[in-house]
């Protein structure tokens, strides 16, 4: 990772029956990352057969965002913490699984 005393606060990955993976990953950053406004490095993502299904994340200059569907559209969402951000994810998982 590119950031200097960057600390893991959350890696879990879970391999479901009905064949989806999903993947939640939290850092926490100094430096924040440029375009975000909090001091977590995140990726949460959820795929079945190697396409994605749901994925949130921050980049350099793009701040925080997620990825729809297998062709990933993006679509900016307001990060207003960790927790939440999760919960929204899980949720956005559900819906997309039935699960």
């Amino acid at each position: 990772m590119q950031y200097m005393g960057a600390k893991l606060i959350q890696r879990s990955k879970d391999y479901r029956p009905d064949g989806v993976v999903v993947e939640v990953v939290f850092w926490e950053v100094e430096p924040s990352v440029p375009g975000s406004v909090h001091v977590y490095k995140y990726r949460l993502y959820a795929g079945r057969n190697g396409e994605t299904l749901v994925r949130y994340d921050n980049e350099t200059r793009k701040g925080d965002h997620k990825h729809i569907g297998a062709d990933e559209r993006e679509v900016p969402f307001t990060f207003v913490q960790m927790a939440k951000t999760l919960q929204d994810f899980l949720a956005a998982v559900e819906a997309l699984t039935g699960t």
